[in-house]
């Protein structure tokens, strides 16, 4: 997938630098306000946008869309949700205040002291925000690719060195995410929106698995919820063999997640067994490279319960 993020100072016009982006490059453009109608309906409408969750609630739908068509996301704050992808060009409009000011007076009918007002109380309002999403008021000129100056270049001309940018990193030839990668990206994403209380409103319907553990029960409703298909203990891998290779010893991941091709390892015991229990996940790695298995200690299934209380739906549902 290629992305490209176009954020600027307000008056800098960035909106409409990512619209011909977009049409030059062949991308579809998520705006803003494209990006909210999608969330609410992901979502739906109470989730706070000034909130924590945003940028992987954001994350989960844009990686949605962006692993069937390229992306131009105007959206500020769109440069800090693909920090780790490869693919992406995160550009940065700017532009002198004298410019922003004129630029408001036209596109905004202001005479030049109203136009003024309107860029400040804009800018407060974006600060904002981005303090309430990202922890950061500012945005950090060391989180983009190229930074391109309104006062200099019109929106056709910053267009034109997008696709040029675009171009010489090679974004176009780099294909788009596999079924099983977007699928084990989301599941990390959905772990995270777990941890801030945000979940599917029905209760999850288990199947008929007989649990070892309750915090295995819990984390296959978190998996519910999520509607990720799970299996539970669905195979072993030997991981000793005496001299005449008859197996000695075997290790049985409590979850596979077919759709991320994923092992999930629950582990709440006490440290001594932990260690053990590590030991045979060593193996395991060491023995079958090709198996991706995920742990989750015991303060990771504590933070399930305590953050969204499925301990206390499985309760009610018994």
């Amino acid at each position: 997938m290629a992305v490209v993020t176009v954020s600027g100072e307000p008056g800098c016009r960035a909106r409409e630098v990512a619209q011909l982006a977009a049409q030059r490059l062949g991308y579809s453009h998520i705006s803003a306000e494209k990006l909210d109608t999608m969330l609410a309906e992901e979502f739906g409408p109470v989730i706070e946008a000034n909130s924590k969750a945003w940028p992987d609630m954001a994350a989960s739908i844009l990686l949605r869309v962006a692993s069937r068509t390229n992306l131009v996301v105007g959206v500020d704050g769109a440069e800090l949700l693909f920090r780790s992808y490869p693919a992406v060009l995160r550009v940065r409009v700017v532009a002198p205040v004298a410019r922003r000011i004129g630029n408001a007076m036209l596109d905004d009918r202001l005479e030049r002291a109203a136009a003024r007002q309107s860029l400040t109380e804009r800018a407060a309002a974006i600060r904002t925000v981005r303090k309430a999403r990202f922890g950061r008021a500012t945005a950090a000129p060391e989180t983009f690719d190229i930074t391109l100056n309104a006062e200099t270049l019109d929106a056709a001309h910053k267009a034109e060195l997008i696709e040029a940018a675009v171009r010489a990193r090679g974004l176009n030839e780099m294909g788009f995410l596999s079924p099983a990668a977007e699928a084990q990206l989301q599941f990390r994403i959905r772990l995270r929106l777990a941890a801030h209380g945000i979940e599917q409103g029905a209760p999850a319907q288990l199947k008929g698995a007989q649990f070892g553990h309750p915090s295995e029960e819990t984390f296959a409703r978190l998996l519910d919820f999520y509607r990720i298909a799970w299996e539970y203990e669905p195979r072993s891998f030997p991981i000793k063999w005496d001299e005449q290779g008859r197996v000695l010893e075997a290790f049985t991941p409590d979850f596979f997640l077919a759709e991320s091709n994923l092992y999930v390892e629950l582990t709440t015991m006490k440290q001594s067994l932990v260690t053990k229990k590590n030991r045979k996940i060593r193996l395991l790695r060491e023995i079958y490279p090709h198996i991706n298995i995920q742990v989750f200690y015991q303060k990771d299934l504590q933070d399930l319960v305590l953050k969204y209380g499925l301990a206390a739906q499985a309760e009610k549902s018994e």
